[in-house]
Order: structure tokens, then C-alpha cells, then sequence
């Protein structure tokens, strides 16, 4: 399987202005569907997870700057609210709308078998953004987003570098389960952490929220004290910051008594960096948008593309995210 990596921010199309369209409840429409014919205009539907995390509302704003009618294309769009029925009911509803493209964020990896084969049926090209499926790579066009695996094997590394030798007890918060991310990294964290004296003593999925990283913790420091936890592993910012508020809540100093280490880099989890209360980001850069669009384009112009288009991530220290957190777009 071909294997690109591009650098994050790089821009296919110069010609993708990055103005972004309206969104209203959990769908809509920028145009009427099926209108990529005569007027040249190219209707893509959208099948985003929900919007659980400052991670997902960055990645649907630039979907739908990148997918705008300033650059030719009419976006339906549905925001599935974590449901993976719904989810596939979306895909299936724009099937029967007959767009000329289809673009999924899978919310899990599984069961995506049927719906991508009735794509394929009737024509209708599919790029997956962010995460993956496990159905066959032939019933889609092309894979963009970030090596979630790498992501894991990154924070891990981080883990195990600073901790070394020293008996350490960790917790972690979960994606939600099922999903690509939350699979792939805790198997590139615990790869990394193998043979050290890291023990993992509970791990409960919280979602991907803020609200279910903070629930999930306060279960943690009921069961094991705030005393009976050394590192956190949050599977992405929002889960750290409601593990925050959670050891804050408890008398404890996260970031000092309780460390921490997450993925994504959004704002708020960077200056949590900042403020020393997270010890160590992996980012997980969300702008997909000019990625995706351009893979639309170039599958419906008939060239052949990769099929799997990686983004760089880069990881941060306290001192880094301080350079960088005021100029840093999401």
C-alpha cells in the first residue's frame, strides 16, 4: 500500500480560498445535491462524527472552508453525533441524492462494508479523512489524515524517557471505543512503554470529551487516590483538560503531583502546556480540508492517487508550546 507524507498546512489547490460555509443543527446543505454536471459545480457529502472535541470543530471548519461554493463545490454536510448508525445512514442518504463525491471521518473502524460497497455501486467515489476503516481498501478512493499509531509510539516514548526505571502508576482515558484513533494509539503507547517499570493500572474510554475525561478521572481518584496515580495517558486534549478540573477537584496539582501526557495540540490543551498543567502534547493537526478537496478533485478528474496521504505531527514541551501558541491557527 502507497504511503505519502505531506507537511501539515501544505496546500494542494491554490485556488481553495479558505472561506467557510454555514452549518445548521446537525445538517445542511450548501447547494442541492447531484449539480456536478453542466455548471461544473461539485456536490460532496460530508459524514463527520459529531462535533465531541476543539480537535473535531477545527477539522469541520476546515472541511468546510476547503469544500466551499467559493471553490466550486456544494457541501452536504451531517454531523452523526458519535453514532455510527447514523453515521451510515448519512452516506446512504447521499447515495440516494446521487453526489459526485462522498467523504467520511469514520467514527469506528467497523461495519462500513455494505455502505461503501452500494458507493461503489452506484459510482459515487469515497475518501476517507482522519480515521480508517477495516473494510477493504478497494471499496474507497484514497485515506488522508495522521499516523494515530505513530501519535501513541511518540507519547509513549515521552512516558518512558522521563520516567525511566522509577515504579510508576498510570490511568488512561480512551477514544471512544472502536474508533481508529483510540485503537492505534494505545498500541503505539504500549509498545513504547514495554519493559519499563510503567504499570497500567486502569484504563475507561471517556469519548474523546471533556465532560467524559472528567468523569472518567474522578472515577480513578476515587478508586485509587490521588497519591495512587503518577501519569495520565489522554488519548486526546479534551479528555486531559477534563482530567484536570478532576485532580484539581481532588486537592491535587496536575501537571506536578499527577502528570500528564495527551495528543492533539489544540489551543486549550497547549496552554494547558504552557501553564505546566499537561507535561507533553503529540499533535494531531486537523486542517485536512485542502488534503481532502484535492483528493476529490483528482479521483473525479480520473488521475490516480495515493492511497493513504500521511500529515506530519510534531510533539511539544512546555518551553515549545510557548513559542508557538500564539501563532498556531487552531
Amino acid at each position: 500500500m502507497k504511503k505519502k507524507t505531506l507537511l501539515a498546512g501544505f496546500a494542494l489547490l491554490g485556488a481553495l480560498a479558505l472561506t467557510a460555509t454555514g452549518c445548521a443543527s446537525d445538517s445542511d446543505a450548501t447547494g442541492d445535491a447531484g449539480s456536478g454536471g453542466d455548471d461544473g459545480v461539485v456536490t460532496v457529502g460530508f459524514a463527520q462524527t459529531g462535533s465531541e472535541s476543539g480537535w473535531r470543530s477545527a477539522n469541520t471548519e476546515s472541511m468546510k472552508e476547503a469544500f466551499s461554493a467559493e471553490n466550486g463545490f456544494e457541501l452536504i454536510f451531517n454531523a452523526a453525533d458519535n453514532d455510527t448508525a447514523a453515521q451510515i445512514a448519512a452516506v446512504r442518504d447521499f447515495i440516494n441524492q446521487g453526489v459526485d463525491a462522498i467523504v467520511i471521518a469514520p467514527i469506528v473502524e467497523d461495519g462500513w462494508d455494505d455502505v461503501l460497497q452500494e458507493a461503489a455501486d452506484a459510482g459515487i467515489p469515497v475518501v476517507l479523512e482522519d480515521r480508517t476503516v477495516s473494510a477493504s481498501d478497494d471499496l474507497y478512493a484514497s485515506w488522508v489524515g495522521l499516523d494515530f499509531k505513530k501519535e501513541g509510539v511518540m507519547a509513549g516514548e515521552w512516558a518512558a524517557e522521563t520516567f525511566g526505571d522509577t515504579p510508576t502508576k498510570m490511568v488512561v482515558l480512551e477514544g471512544t471505543t472502536g474508533s481508529a484513533p483510540a485503537n492505534d494509539r494505545a498500541e503505539g503507547f504500549d509498545e513504547a512503554i514495554e519493559g519499563t517499570a510503567i504499570e497500567k493500572i486502569d484504563s475507561q474510554t471517556g469519548d474523546f470529551t471533556r465532560d467524559g475525561g472528567k468523569t472518567v478521572m474522578e472515577g480513578f481518584l476515587q478508586k485509587y487516590g490521588a497519591d495512587g496515580i503518577d501519569l495520565v495517558y489522554a488519548h486526546n486534549d479534551d479528555m486531559a483538560l477534563g482530567a484536570i478540573e478532576a485532580i484539581e477537584a481532588a486537592g491535587a496539582e496536575p501537571g506536578v503531583d499527577i502528570q500528564i501526557v495527551s495528543i492533539d495540540a489544540v489551543k486549550d490543551g497547549m496552554q494547558a502546556l504552557v501553564d505546566g498543567k499537561i507535561n507533553f502534547i503529540v499533535e494531531c493537526n486537523p486542517l485536512l480540508g485542502d488534503l481532502a478537496a484535492g483528493l476529490v478533485l483528482d479521483v473525479l478528474d480520473g488521475k490516480t492517487v495515493e492511497k493513504k496521504v500521511y500529515v506530519e505531527d510534531q510533539t511539544f514541551t512546555q518551553e515549545q508550546a510557548a513559542e508557538v501558541i500564539d501563532s498556531r491557527p487552531y
